[in-house]
Parts: C-alpha cells; structure tokens; sequence
C-alpha cells in the first residue's frame, strides 16, 4: 500500500497431497508431495496485480509487495491502518482421518476393492485404471479490509476407467466419486460399486448401436447430468463474464431467463462437499446463493474484484487452484434444485427421444452460450419406455435456451464432481440436478 493501489492482500498456503495410479492391478504411480507458498494481490480502482512467490525470506515478500505496488502505479492511501484481528471460524467441515496419516498401503487397498470388481464385471472389460488423489490444504488470508483467517480443506476422490473391448470395437466408462473428506471417504462409499458402476457403462456402450441424429426429446439424468447447467449457464453466472458483458445473463436479474420449473444454486456450505469450504479463497465466508428460483434470474457468484466492477457485494465465490493463481469468482456446488416427478413418470412423458444416463465432457463458449456435449451412456425412449443402449450422441445448443425449454423436473436430484478449469485453474466442482426433461435439444450421432 506504500508504493500504490488501493487495497492489498496475502494468500499463504501449505498443500500435503498423494497422487496414486493402479493399471491392471498394478501400482504404476505412488506420488506424495508438499507445496507451500505466498501469493500478494493489490487493487487500484478495478484494475489488479498478483505476484507469488515460495521464496519466505522478509527482505523476499516485502520485495515481491513493493513490486506489486509499483505496477498499480499510484499511491491512494499515505496515512492508513489496518486492524487485522483473527477471526475463528466455524467449522462445517468434520474430517476423520488427514491424508498423511494413512498409509499408501492402505489406500492402494480400496483401489484394488475397485479393481477387481470393475475387471470381474463382464469378460468383454479389457482395461482398468484406478486413480486415487487427496490433499490436505491449510490456508491463511490477510487484506487490507481487516481480513485474518485461516481455514483447512481435505479431499479425497477415487476415479475408475474401465475399457470394454468386442468385435473390434473399444468402449469406456467412468466413475469419479469424491468429497470433502480425508480418507474415511473410501469407508462411506462402495468402492466395489463404484467399479462396477464405470465397467457397466463401458460394457453397455460397447453393445450400443450408433445414436440417431436431429433434434429430439432428451431426458437428462440425475447426478452429472448436471455438467451441462454447470458449463453452459453456471458459467455465464460468474462475475468473470457478467462484469465485462461477456456473458448472455449480463443485466438480466429478476427477468424470466428459464423455465418456471426451474431453480438452481450454488452452495459451498454444504458439510464436507465436494466443492464447500468454509470461507473462499479471498476470506468471504462462503454462503448458498439463489441463482435462478422459478425460472427468474435471481443472483450471480461474486469474487472481490467482480464486487468492484459490478457494485455489489462478494458472494464469497474467489476461488483458485493454489497460490500461483489469482482467485476469481467461481463455481462451488452447482445444481439445479428438486422438483415434483418421479423419475419413472419423466420417462413415461416421453413418446420418442434420448435418455442421456451419464454424460461427458464437452465445451461451451460463455459469452454466446453454446454447447456441445458428448453422452457417455446413452439409450432410446420409445413409447415411454428405455429401449435399446445407443452410442456417439453429442447434445448441442444453447444454454439460455435450453433452461427455457426444461419441461419437467424429477424430485431424484443428486450430485457429482469433477475438476473445473476457469482462469483460476482447475479446482473441485460439485455438478447436480434431478432427472430433466428438455422439450427439444439437437442430437449429434449418426443415424443408424
């Protein structure tokens, strides 16, 4: 603050993780590793400067300060104190085992648990990839506001890859569970069910015939289904996008934007999610934020720097992937909230269509809202009921269109995770929403 800008702020973080990958039953990749580091960020007006460094010396972070100042260029506050008084937190977030406290060992053995179960499933099951990862990160925030807290985060996640082979033909399925927990994760799930879970859609794809093509009914199921809302309209919610006009929801809040069976939010309170932490990564306790309710805009995701660009306070949404990233307003655990069918009658609803079981990945440009998704599982609805498996099926549209086009919403919401990648870097994401019915989305495939 003594050679420019207007606000200041410290990130220190200290990261134990453990990297470990099982091929074919086999250990073929056992990595622990530590990261400790300080990031230093300042303001001037709305423009920003982030330095970070893993040299601690003072005479090194008061330098890498200075430098900071010096780029914003202008000194707005000669005379200034801060009060910096910790703040404890509460913690909503209860892990049972820290990551460093459990052997390799140990840990191997729920993947070999999940192995065996995935390469038993079917004869057809070619390949098996097991990876575990976790980490357990401490983190101190300061800034110029009066900011002081410390908070801690562990992960945990167990992610499967099963190769199905017949006929010349090679198919994958995969299944990623993770949560905000320590190791005590691998305990509440079934890891012989999440095998089998990744062999299954490897196994039914493999028999599938090539999905049809054209623009068709689609019932979108539970869980990561909810990767679609999370990429094409989750991210056009950040103040990233919506604070440079980058994003088609820009100017929009308390217009209808969506269907009115529609409501969604992002919450980073939820106990020991995949994607909760107690406060972001700027300081701001974390909170449930309304985004859409009955089909009106209702809210965005706010870091600080989208507070000043948009005159409206943090959402506690500043994320990023560790200290060699500035934050930015991100996504937590993002999911379209229950409605009132039962997935069964979804189903029945529908005369002809694509009942997409378990999506995949895709892309999606912000500012226009379009997408393209592929569907890793995939089957026909014919007469109201699931018929035969089928493959190579894209959803392609518009996000902004597509929320106005949900026709029905189940009451089975659930979530999934996965790794969001945003100027921040990648950082654990909850997707999720109930079974969804889509009047009409255009099917890539080929027609059979």
């Amino acid at each position: 603050m003594r050679y420019g800008g207007d606000f200041a702020e410290v990130f220190v973080e200290d990261r134990y993780s453990t990297n470990i990958e099982l091929k074919n039953g086999k250990v073929e990749l056992a990595q622990t590793g530590r990261m400790f580091g300080i990031g230093i960020r300042g303001f001037l007006g709305d423009k920003a400067i982030y330095a970070y460094t893993n040299d601690l010396s003072k005479d090194n972070i008061l330098a890498v300060a200075k430098r900071v100042g010096e780029a914003l260029g202008e000194v707005k506050l000669k005379d200034f104190s801060i009060d910096l008084r910790k703040k404890e937190l509460e913690n909503k977030h209860f892990v049972l085992w820290k990551p460093e406290q459990v052997r390799k060992e140990t840990k191997v053995g729920y993947m070999k648990r999940a192995y065996e179960a995935a390469k038993k499933y079917s004869p057809t099951i070619a390949q098996v990839v097991v990876r575990y990862w976790d980490y357990d990160q401490n983190v101190l925030i300061a800034n110029t506001e009066g900011v002081f807290v410390t908070d801690n985060r562990v992960r945990t996640r167990l992610m499967i890859n099963a190769v199905a082979v017949k006929d010349g033909q090679m198919e994958s399925g995969f299944y990623g569970p993770g949560a905000g927990m320590g190791p005590e994760f691998l305990e509440r799930i079934d890891v012989e069910q999440a095998g089998v879970r990744a062999a299954r859609i490897a196994v039914r794809m493999v028999d599938a015939q090539p999905a049809p093509a054209g623009k068709m009914t689609v019932v979108i199921s539970n869980e990561f289904g909810g990767v679609i809302f999370h990429e094409a309209v989750g991210h056009a919610l950040e103040a990233s996008s919506v604070a440079r006009g980058m994003s088609v929801f820009a100017g929009k809040l308390g217009q209808q934007v969506a269907a009115k069976c529609v409501s969604a939010v992002d919450d980073a309170t939820i106990p020991n999610a995949w994607g909760s932490a107690n406060v972001d990564d700027e300081g701001t306790p974390t909170q449930r934020i309304v985004l859409i309710e009955n089909g009106v805009l209702k809210g965005y995701m706010i870091d600080k720097l989208g507070s000043r660009r948009m005159g409206m306070p943090s959402t506690g949404s500043g994320r990023r992937q560790d200290y060699t990233f500035a934050p930015t307003s991100r996504m937590s655990n993002t999911f379209i909230l229950p409605g009132d069918y039962h997935p069964e009658e979804i189903i029945a609803s529908v005369e002809y269509g694509l009942y997409a079981k378990t999506m995949g990945g895709g892309s999606v440009n912000p500012a226009t809202g379009e997408f393209n998704f592929a569907v890793n599982e995939g089957y026909l609805i014919e007469n109201g009921k699931i018929t035969k498996p089928v493959k190579g099926a894209t959803l392609i549209g518009k996000g902004y269109e597509i929320i106005q086009k949900i026709e029905m919403v189940g009451n089975d919401v659930a979530r999934g995770q996965g790794m969001c990648g945003s100027y921040s870097g990648s950082i654990p994401a909850d997707v999720g929403q109930p079974t969804i019915k889509v009047r009409e989305i255009i099917v890539g495939g080929r027609n059979a």
